[in-house]
């Protein structure tokens, strides 16, 4: 899936050989050990990789997102780091345009960039031969490799002909460390909002609307947004995904998923999905709803969030963190700006369940690989293995002691105010904690090192208490919550999570149905949305009679079958 963790991060992990984002706890303990995965609390910059030729070089990766900067990494504190201790540097291009465009562009020359993170376009890039098998430089080069995403490897091999021909973004290490703060899905409103209207629970999407409908009535001479959405090429997910979650059901995808039957109930074409669009038009007849939403790029999406004048919005927390960060670095310089930092909202249909947070998951159907254009593979996989020593996991997320962070008497990892106040978003690209911070091997958000302190910083209990500004201390207070977290019903366990992250094979039957169910969404829903509130119904039977002519039930049936396997293999182990 997306960046930021996603992210990209994005995510969590499953016990097992299912985890999205991860694996299982336990997972570390059966794993081979060696010497590297000891942490350090020293400088990492005197950290170098043994018998690691000194020669350098520079590989070109491709990263199929939009709105990062281009970088060589070593440009950056961390990325000058590891190439001073294995001669690799990376030169970064990120995605400007049509991810399928600049993909089949070089599928058709045959010439690829020596790494690709192809994203959503992963199945082109395999259907197109252009990654290599990796097994045997694993099992050459790897041993950290086969530490982290050893548990896996069966699954990996499984979902893809019995290769491994990429390394999925991230794997669970060591305990799960639950995530304070909201990288997932949420409505989002300005803290202003909620505190002119006396702090009140929101929980249903009447509710949510009414806020944001009255803040805008009460100030007519601001220029406000009162919502919109995301809509951009392969991000159109951001509007699309939003029925299931005001159902109560965690982003498995395309379907809903019955927790004791498996069954698998896409919400396409559903009362829940007409009532979504509905409220958009309700909102864009009231004037609430930014006509734009539907030809904005990701890039001009995030600007309007950063403006300050959009009241509200759903999303995913690791989706608009450029947009987040930049408001909450603001609130740190001005505390009077905390106003216009966003607050997450647990919002469905009736108020009752929410599954905002995602379980414990393993995404299978995106990562990292190696091109067949590329120049020295045995050089790449031995810088990711020498990225995954523990180490170095300790580098990119925490940076250098005494730089980015402290260790305490008893080994807690710490920063300082000074630190805190200093990591902002521009400090984050330059040191290298905007590159390596989801597309790279790495251990997932939530795991946690060898000596039991959180792989991420902000999960450390003692970094995101300090984290805290007053802003953030006064709502949390006013809510008698701890953590942003607390706001969400807890994620109730599903072995196969995400489903969407199940691959499907290129032309497959239900390949085709979510190519023709996406291109009939995107065909229909600003014409639905953007239509006088008259006309919406005679538009959602005509798009309803269109979606009915794909085999949905088959579509639902296979997906029942996979998950049955998949639970049966969590069982098993």
């Amino acid at each position: 899936m997306a960046k930021k963790l996603l992210v990209a991060g994005m995510a969590a992990v499953m016990a097992m050989s299912v985890a999205a984002c991860g694996s299982d706890k336990n997972d570390e303990n059966n794993a081979p050990k060696d010497s590297s995965t000891t942490p350090t609390t020293g400088s990492a910059s005197t950290t170098e990789t043994k018998d690691a030729p000194k020669d350098k070089v520079t590989f070109s990766m491709f990263l199929g997102v939009s709105g990062e900067k281009d970088v060589n990494t070593n440009e950056t504190t961390i990325g000058k780091v590891l190439e001073d201790q294995t001669g690799v540097n990376f030169k970064l291009e990120h995605l400007v345009g049509d991810l399928n465009t600049k993909i089949g562009t070089m599928i058709a020359g045959d010439k690829y960039p020596d790494v690709i993170v192809p994203d959503a376009a992963i199945e082109e890039v395999m259907k197109a031969k252009a990654f290599i098998p990796l097994d045997d430089l694993i099992e050459q080069y790897g041993p950290n490799i086969k530490r982290v995403y050893g548990p896996y490897f069966e699954r990996m091999k499984a979902d893809y002909g019995g290769h491994i021909y990429f390394l999925p973004y991230s794997a669970q290490v060591g305990e799960v460390t639950p995530d304070p703060n909201i990288n997932q899905g949420a409505f989002w409103v300005q803290r202003r909002v909620l505190k002119e209207a006396g702090y009140p629970v929101i929980k249903t999407m009447d509710q949510y609307t009414k806020l944001i409908e009255d803040f805008v009535a009460k100030h007519p001479d601001e220029g406000l947004t009162g919502t919109l959405t995301l809509t951009n090429d392969w991000r159109f997910f951001a509007t699309s995904n939003v029925p299931m979650h005001l159902d109560g059901f965690p982003n498995d995808g395309n379907v809903e998923v019955n927790l004791d039957t498996l069954d698998a109930k896409t919400y396409a074409g559903s009362d829940s999905e007409k009532r979504w669009l509905q409220t958009l038009n309700t909102l864009n007849g009231k004037g609430l709803f930014d006509k734009s939403s539907f030809v904005d790029n990701y890039d001009q999406y995030i600007a309007k969030l950063s403006s300050k004048k959009v009241v509200g919005f759903f999303d995913y927390g690791w989706q608009v963190g450029t947009a987040a960060n930049a408001l909450k670095d603001a609130a740190r310089k001005d505390p009077t700006q905390d106003d216009y930092v966003y607050y997450p909202l647990a919002v469905t249909w009736d108020g009752t369940k929410d599954q905002y947070l995602d379980p414990a998951g393993w995404t299978s159907n995106r990562g990292i690989g190696i091109t067949k254009s590329a120049k020295d593979p045995a050089r790449i996989i031995q810088y990711w293995d020498n990225m995954l020593k523990e180490e170095n996991q300790v580098l990119i997320s925490w940076g250098i002691k005494g730089e980015t962070y402290e260790v305490n008497d008893q080994g807690r990892f710490y920063r300082t105010q000074e630190q805190i106040d200093k990591i902002d978003q521009a400090f984050k690209e330059k040191y290298g904690f905007a590159t390596y911070d989801w597309d790279f091997p790495q251990y997932n958000s939530t795991s946690t090192f060898a000596d039991g302190n959180a792989r991420s910083v902000g999960f450390q209990p003692e970094v995101f208490e300090m984290s805290l500004t007053e802003g953030d201390k006064a709502i949390l207070g006013k809510y008698g919550i701890k953590t942003y977290a607390d706001i969400f019903d807890k994620p109730e366990d599903r072995p196969w999570f995400p489903a969407w992250s199940i691959p499907k094979e290129q032309g497959s039957a239900q390949q085709l149905w979510e190519t023709k169910k996406d291109d009939l969404a995107k065909k229909y829903y600003a014409k639905l949305v953007l239509a006088k509130p008259d006309d919406f119904e005679g538009i959602w039977a005509t798009y309803k009679k269109e979606f009915d002519k794909l085999d949905t039930a088959g579509y639902e049936s296979w997906y029942k079958e996979q998950l049955q396997k998949l639970v049966a293999i969590a069982k098993a182990k």
